[in-house]
């Protein structure tokens, strides 16, 4: 009888999507949604089948059930274009001067918290910023045009509080102009000179607006002195940087301060080539639960175009929809324009820079893992300290950013936190999957866990914490690290007893009299033991007598007789040096 070859089987590679609902699997799979949610149970995870999972889910399930996986769009490499890498673009097509039309200026509006910068943008563009704000501060990065005389000029607003340096940074990279504003009844801030040194240093033009000027205890000539003294000087003092006294929240000199703006634009000259294929960068990103992933841009130089395969850093997608500022849908995006992208297949990172791609395929350039998480660490850890490990998730990548910048300056030498793992969009069952294995906390900024997620989480232990101001965010985990902190022991001496005589020697406890010759002596304080200048020992005192009658305390001067507990012997001419010990909590 011939002999059956056998064949093994090759398991069949299945495409699968960032995220896929428990049906749409099964269907891909080509089994029942019964055996995918039992597969799912086995994996401790409770899924309906209209929930959606993410890829690494969907991936170990598939894979279980003899399948082998792959993410749904190819893997190109395509060169990463840097903020850097764009400004030689930009150089190169200015030295050029060909193709070149004028463009919109790009200003950004810096300066101290409170001193009016939001006011001043909510003035200019009629609308309110910060009202849908937790906590009253804007917290986003946002860009803006505005119409004066026919030309329009573009705003990039970021956030004024302390804490978004780098955020305000990102603006002044790709601003054209600077308005610096100052309070006219609070001066120079520590904020306002680090602005300062960053517009000389990057030699931005700049325009100073002394706001609050209506304030009964306004002072902008005394402003003026202080920001000479820090190296800006204004025209009428024989300098080159123009200067208005503006009142935002009155409406006061607004115009004259757009007129302002136009003018420094005109001598500045700027242009860009609007027929070459667009460059953008990235200013915000989300992930919409409806939409997908979202990007809002600013087009620096070109057009881009609904239509055109697009990559930026990691992220790559079809332009299948442009939006302006205000939500209207437009076909093209030209330069100076702020507009919001979508279609690509993740967010892409803050600063990236969107490109059109040209040629078959390239526009499925693939990121490195399907919905890539960035992996890190906020400390460089000793592996003495006791540690907060945690996950953090957020809506957008730039309050993703500043909350790690925040929690990043946090120091201590004997605790530290660990970040491993960070991202935009929802806290889902990879999170948890990721914090049930390294025991980890999982913190969301504006993010909340999927249905499937959470109850992962409630079935494993692991606690999820979610926020929606920055600050309570900060003051929570600074909280928990503090309680991570060995607390301080405050010693408080009350005083001293000179041993006349030893009564009675037990194995652990003697009775001895004496005379107080310091302080006081109280019931059941800690007991020091010196002799002939040296510390021999330590106890506690049980009990307290005077006159054979039991006492809580006994002053300078008195004699009395001490219960003491320890393994010391007491003996003639010792020193009995009565003190607590509190426990303190520190902070950081």
């Amino acid at each position: 009888m011939a002999e059956i070859e056998t064949v093994e089987k090759i398991p069949e590679k299945i495409s699968l999507p960032s995220s896929v609902t428990v049906k749409k699997l099964s269907e891909l799979l080509h089994l029942s949604v019964a055996v995918v949610i039992t597969e799912l149970m086995k994996n401790n995870i409770l899924a309906t089948i209209n929930e959606e999972i993410d890829f690494d889910t969907a991936s170990i399930i598939a894979s279980d059930l003899g399948f082998e996986t792959e993410p749904a769009e190819e893997k190109i490499e395509v060169g990463r274009l840097t903020i850097e890498g764009l400004n030689k673009i930009l150089d190169e097509e200015k030295n050029s001067g060909k193709n070149l039309s004028p463009r919109p200026p790009i200003v950004t509006i810096l300066g101290h918290v409170d001193h009016g910068k939001t006011t001043l943008l909510d003035t200019i563009r009629k609308t309110n910023v910060a009202a849908g704000e937790a906590g009253g501060i804007t917290q986003h990065i946002s860009a803006y045009q505005v119409k004066k005389h026919k030309k329009l000029i573009t705003f990039v607003d970021t956030p004024g509080h302390e804490a978004f340096s780098a955020m305000r940074k990102r603006g002044l990279s790709i601003a054209d102009i600077a308005i610096l504003v100052v309070a006219a009844d609070d001066g120079v801030r520590p904020q306002t000179k680090e602005v300062i040194e960053y517009l000389k240093e990057h030699k931005l033009p700049v325009i100073v607006a002394i706001n609050k000027i209506d304030k009964p205890d306004a002072k902008p000539e005394r402003v003026k002195q202080e920001l000479a003294e820090h190296g800006i000087l204004f025209e009428e003092w024989g300098g080159d940087t123009m200067c208005t006294e503006i009142s935002a929240k009155g409406n006061i000199n607004i115009d004259k301060l757009l007129d302002n703006i136009l003018l420094l634009a005109e001598v500045e000259d700027f242009h860009s080539d609007q027929k070459r294929d667009g460059y953008a960068i990235v200013l915000e990103s989300n992930l919409d639960p409806q939409k997908g992933p979202v990007a809002t841009v600013l087009v620096r130089t070109g057009t881009l175009k609904v239509g055109q395969d697009v990559v930026a850093g990691d992220a790559f997608g079809r332009i299948r929809r442009i939006e302006d500022f205000t939500g209207k849908s437009i076909e093209s995006a030209v330069p100076s324009v702020p507009a919001t992208i979508y279609g690509f297949n993740v967010p892409p990172q803050v600063n990236d820079i969107v490109q059109v791609v040209i040629g078959k395929g390239l526009g499925r350039a693939k990121s490195t893992e399907a919905g890539s998480k960035k992996m890190n660490k906020i400390q460089e850890d000793d592996s003495e300290k006791k540690k907060i490990v945690f996950i953090l998730k957020a809506d957008v990548q730039g309050s993703l950013e500043a909350i790690e910048q925040i929690l990043g300056a946090i120091k201590s030498d004997e605790v530290a936190l660990e970040l491993i793992s960070s991202g935009v969009g929802a806290i889902t069952e990879s999170d948890i999957r990721i914090a049930e294995s390294a025991h980890a906390l999982v913190i969301g900024f504006n993010s909340e866990p999927t249905s499937v997620a959470k109850r992962m989480a409630e079935g494993s232990g692991i606690k999820i914490e979610t926020f929606n101001i920055i600050y309570k965010l900060v003051e929570d985990v600074k909280e928990k690290l503090t309680d991570l902190l060995e607390p301080e022991i405050v010693r408080t001496d009350s005083g001293r007893l000179s041993v006349l005589a030893v009564f009675k020697t037990g194995k652990h406890d003697m009775i001895v009299g004496g005379r107080v010759s310091e302080g006081k002596m109280l019931r059941g304080s800690l007991i020091e033991i010196k002799r002939d200048d040296e510390i021999i020992g330590s106890g506690k005192m049980m009990n307290l007598q005077q006159n054979k009658q039991n006492a809580d305390e006994v002053n300078q001067g008195n004699e009395c007789g001490v219960v003491f507990e320890g393994n010391v012997k007491i003996a003639v001419g010792d020193t009995l040096i009565c003190y607590k010990e509190e426990s303190k909590k520190r902070s950081l």
